[in-house]
């Protein structure tokens, strides 16, 4: 076996290149930690109150139309004021209701309406900070390390999804729903601190007000970006078909057995793949045609989807059981199988996010790059929660195996055929990047 070579790692340069992106980088990681408590700790928190994974499926739903307004008015603010401060607001908003639902955790008072409503102020204050953190990146680095930067974001991504959701699981067994949302309102001090040593960061060229004329020159120079346009809907694509995590509270319960942990376990495989692929990303940084590396990462995206799917089949029909399946008596194997796809599956769409995100910050101007960075906040986040309906729908009406079975093959077929239909996506180059 060949050896590997200093260059197939991550690459740290942006961590020497720009302190400031260094900071905000370790506060980012660290109260995405903390968020991804509260994330789970919610999905088991509705599950537990209902025993009903439509309603777990509804967490992200409720959120979806709050959330696309807030990603595109947050994408306006970050093209019209200082991004720091937009970022610092937003932050403020999301620390406020978190700490509300620590405080009607500990009181006893939460209900699923109350979870529903938190979480949809959450998502919608999220959209904002990443929509200003991601137009900030580009100014804080230059172009030649912007694929290092999102191998690292993607490092963060796999640490605090891998880390969060497993935590969660086991806090939320130990100890309950107050303690687990509060230590997210602990950690998330820490993004405050990557903010607040930022420089000022105002945009570079004409300053439009938010409102409908800019929400419409963002929209005119997107429909004049077809390579951003495709990688939006390929990415839709593949978070409404290949995301079935809104399934994973019910799969822990009934299916593969070991309830929360299992849960936590199975989110967090797909984190260890992506954080896998983020530390051996030094070759992708390498690679010129972006194009076609989103097309066969997202591909691959779904046959690994598909294969989860196959493992929930094999779950459906006591193959490798342990005799009784339940909360306590899990099916080891098979969640052993299960995560092994589901972490190729992060693997992949690692790949796919670390292509896409360079794409967005080096062909768009940075007078737009707000704009479109809220429209990519809306996709990115939009998608799953899309997903989240076609799942937690799709099991109500057939059965647990099903909607992942079904989208891997929808989620390759798809991809294949638009991608053959718009050649210039496979001919782009990131030393020349074309919008």
């Amino acid at each position: 076996m060949p050896r590997l070579r200093r260059d197939h790692f991550i690459d740290l340069r942006p961590f020497r290149a720009s302190p400031a992106w260094a900071r905000l980088w370790t506060g980012s990681t660290v109260s995405g930690l903390g968020g991804q408590l509260t994330i789970v700790a919610v999905m088991l928190h509705v599950y537990d109150l209902t025993h009903d994974t439509f309603a777990v499926s509804m967490i992200a739903v409720a959120g979806l139309a709050p959330m696309i307004i807030a990603g595109l008015y947050g994408g306006m603010l970050a093209d019209a004021f200082d991004r720091r401060i937009v970022a610092l607001l937003a932050a403020s908003i999301t620390f406020a209701s978190t700490l509300l639902l620590a405080v009607l955790a500990w009181a006893h008072l939460e209900t699923v309406w109350w979870l529903y409503a938190l979480s949809v102020v959450n998502s919608a204050a999220n959209s904002i900070v990443l929509a200003a953190k991601m137009s900030i990146t580009p100014r804080l680095l230059p172009r030649e390390l912007l694929p290092a930067a999102a191998a690292l974001n993607g490092a963060t991504v796999g640490i605090m999804v891998m880390a969060g959701p497993a935590l969660a699981g086991v806090l939320v067994a130990v100890a309950g729903y107050a303690w687990t949302y509060s230590i997210d309102v602990l950690l998330m001090t820490t993004l405050f601190l990557g903010l607040w040593t930022l420089p000022s960061i105002t945009p570079e060229g004409e300053l439009v007000r938010p409102g409908l004329e800019s929400l419409r020159d963002g929209i005119r120079f997107l429909r004049q970006a077809p390579n951003i346009r495709l990688q939006y809907l390929l990415d839709i694509i593949a978070m409404t078909f290949g995301h079935p995590l809104a399934l994973f509270p019910a799969i822990g319960a009934v299916l593969l057995g070991g309830g929360a942990i299992t849960t936590g376990v199975l989110t967090a495989a797909i984190a260890a793949g992506a954080l896998l692929c983020s530390l051996f990303s030094g070759p992708i940084g390498r690679v010129r045609r972006h194009g076609v590396g989103i097309e066969r990462s997202i591909q691959v995206f779904g046959v690994a989807t598909l294969l989860f799917g196959v493992v929930l089949v094999a779950a459906q029909l006591g193959w490798l059981a342990p005799g009784r399946v339940d909360a306590d008596h899990p099916n080891l194997v098979l969640i052993g199988l299960a995560a092994i796809t589901l972490a190729v599956a992060g693997a992949a769409d690692n790949v796919s996010a670390i292509y896409r995100t360079t794409m967005m910050q080096a062909a768009v101007p940075d007078a737009v790059r707000g704009r479109l960075q809220g429209i990519f906040i809306v996709v990115v986040a939009g998608g799953p929660r899309v997903g989240a309906l076609y799942a937690g729908t799709l099991a109500t009406l057939t059965t647990l195996w099903f909607p992942p079975l079904l989208g891997g093959v929808v989620v390759v077929a798809l991809v294949a055929m638009l991608v053959r239909l718009n050649p210039r996506f496979r001919d782009y180059d990131a030393e020349h990047p074309e919008p």
